[in-house]
Parts: C-alpha cells; structure tokens; sequence
C-alpha cells in the first residue's frame, strides 16, 4: 500500500510525502533562516520538530544541524544520517501516526504554508565545478565554436571534462540576473566590442551537492562516490556566449560564465530519486578503471524550459530533454573530479553542463 500523508497532497503536486525535498527558507521576513522540507502546499519547519526532540535516533538524536541557517552541518553527517532523518520525516507526516497529526500546538508551529515563506540558498557553496557531460550538448558546442569536422574532441570520450565555476555568484531562483558587460570578438580591424552580451543565455542543467567529501590528498572510489552525493537541484547556468567565445582560448570560460548561476530552493535526495534510477549510456571507448562502476546508473527526470515573453501572458516551450541523457554519471563526475586528491567539501556543488537530448529546439 503506498505510503500517504496526512496532509492533502494535490495529484500534480511536486511534493508527495515520497519526495520530501530539503531546503532553507524564512517563515516571515524578519525570521532567521532554518531548513524544512516541502510536502504538498506546506514547509515543515526542522527547526521546531528538532527542538521538540522527534529527531530521536541514533544519528540525529541531540545534534543542532537542523537548527543552522544552511544544511552544511546536516550533510556533513553522510548517508545513515541523511536516511533516518527521511525515514523519521515519512514517519511523522503518514497519515498512520499521530504524534505530529493530532497535536494541533505543534502542526500550528511546524507547518507553514509555501506561499507565505522565503526561499534561500539551501547551502553555504564553498566551491562550485561545472561539468559537460551530455553528449547531445558537446556535439552542438563543439559545431558553435570549431565546426562540424572536430565537433568533439577524443578526450571527450575519456573523461568528464568540467570547469571551476565562481560560488559567490550563485544565487536562489527568482533572483534578478544583470545582463553582463565584456569583450566580444572584434569585426575586421577593429578593436574588441566591448559592452553589455549580445548573446545571453542560460543553460538547462542539475547540480549534485556533495556531502561529507573526502580528505585532501586521498581520492574518492567511484563505486563509493554515491555514498558522497546528498541530491540533486535544478540549475541554469547564465552564459554570454559572445564574451565566452572571444576569451576561452586557451584557459577556458570566465566572465562569460562568473556573474551568474541559478539554483532552485529544493534539493531532492538521491533516495528520493532511487525508484527513477535506469541505466546509464553505453561508454565506448570503456573508461579507465577508476571510472569503471559496477553499477552505471542515471536517473529518469523529465526537463523542460518554457520562456515567458515580457507582455505576453502565455509561455512557450522551447525544449524538452531527460536527465537520463548524461552520458558520464554524477559518481563518475565526483570520481574524477577527486582523482588527483582534491578534497570536496560538504556543500561543494557539481554541476551537470547543458542536459541536451536527441531531440532539437522547438521555436515560440
């Protein structure tokens, strides 16, 4: 029998008692920043459910982690931790228990409706790495900026290729983005153009937040990278292609990428995600053995970017893609990326690059 909250949950609802979303947001204006989970139309408060001590198992039991203003200290704590607070939290709102169902104190104080709260930031990001790991993106990328006869470089198929990104520019989304200001290629003789992108877009793609990371110097199993990745965001990845296109020879983006990444509010936990897993693409050539998993896995997520014209009261739908797409895993990602012993952090953020699939954009 499927599990069912007490709370009315809507068909269409993101936010069932099997998902349980975790981020960090403001009751009213003036409250400090707390974390909570989203069921349904509701926030419910980890702060209040802390103090009032249903936080009572082995991991959790007399830790402040939900009583930050970030989930840093939580996902620190790894995977058991991360796994009784799930199991805890599907405890309390099922609708078969009633410690939190019939106390009407505690429901008051705990539960807040979505549309009257604040969303932030749901981490402190110490360090930010952009990945580009859909294949169906590399092959159009690579046409834009060398053509069609060396679309994808061979070492492409050997390894996650990736950049690191600037953290500080990373903001919640509906955050306003300032159009940026740069150097773009020169016409004949000319000097640079020099002054707000032409070419302003923003990528479709998810981020990975890591959780305990790894200690510097001593790299990370790829069979084990899991183990390491709390869950998944929504990401656009703002790109003024006009500036990236005239600076990334040879070092790679910069200000064509720094001033701005958006991150949704909620991070949806691997576990959460476990019954959407499938097989990952078929790697050829095989990657070297540390890439090697046992089990290659992605997930099914379905994508989609609409754009809302200003004045216009319809949006359009301009391309649809799936998370199963990727061709190099999350944990292959992570894998990589600790190869050579740098040490990831607990709120360290890997983005995915562009999530592009077989099918091509469809105009407004």
């Amino acid at each position: 029998m499927a599990l069912k909250s007490f709370i009315e949950v809507g068909p269409d609802s993101h936010f069932p008692i099997q998902n349980l979303p975790f981020g960090i947001f403001k009751p009213e204006p003036t409250s400090p920043p707390r974390p909570g989970v989203a069921i349904g139309d509701y926030v419910l408060d980890l702060s209040t459910i802390s103090v009032s001590g249903l936080f009572d198992g082995p991991f959790l039991s007399g830790s402040d982690c939900f009583l930050q203003p970030n989930l840093n200290k939580f996902l620190a704590l790894g995977r058991p931790a991360w796994k009784e607070a799930r199991a805890t939290l599907q405890n309390l709102l099922s609708a078969d228990e009633a410690k939190l169902r019939d106390n009407p104190s505690l429901r008051e104080k705990s539960l807040v409706p979505m549309s009257k709260v604040e969303m932030l930031l749901p981490i402190a990001i110490g360090d930010y790495t952009d990945f580009f790991s859909s294949m169906h993106h590399a092959r159009n990328c690579g046409i834009m900026f060398r053509g069609p006869e060396n679309a994808i470089n061979p070492n492409w198929f050997q390894l996650p290729i990736a950049y690191h990104g600037r953290s500080s520019s990373i903001v919640v989304s509906g955050t306003d983005i300032i159009r940026p200001r740069g150097q773009g290629h020169p016409s004949g003789n000319s000097p640079p153009y020099f002054g707000p992108s032409r070419k302003l877009d923003f990528e479709l793609e998810m981020a990975a937040v890591v959780g305990p990371g790894n200690e510097l110097g001593k790299p990370v199993d790829v069979n084990e990278a899991g183990d390491h990745i709390f869950g998944l965001v929504l990401m656009n990845d703002w790109s003024a292609r006009d500036i990236q296109a005239w600076e990334y020879v040879p070092l790679g983006p910069f200000l064509g990428k720094s001033f701005g990444t958006t991150l949704s509010p909620w991070i949806v936990t691997l576990d959460a995600l476990e019954p959407f897993a499938c097989d990952a693409p078929k790697q050829d050539p095989q990657p070297l053995p540390y890439l090697a998993e046992k089990i290659s896995k992605n997930y099914d997520i379905s994508l989609e970017v609409q754009i809302k014209p200003a004045g216009q009261e319809d949006s359009c739908v301009v391309t649809r893609s799936n998370f199963n797409h990727l061709y190099w895993t999350v944990t292959q990602q992570l894998a990589h990326h600790t190869i050579n012993g740098c040490n990831l952090r607990p709120g360290d953020l890997l983005g995915s690059g562009t999530i592009s699939g077989p099918v091509g954009l469809q105009s407004c």
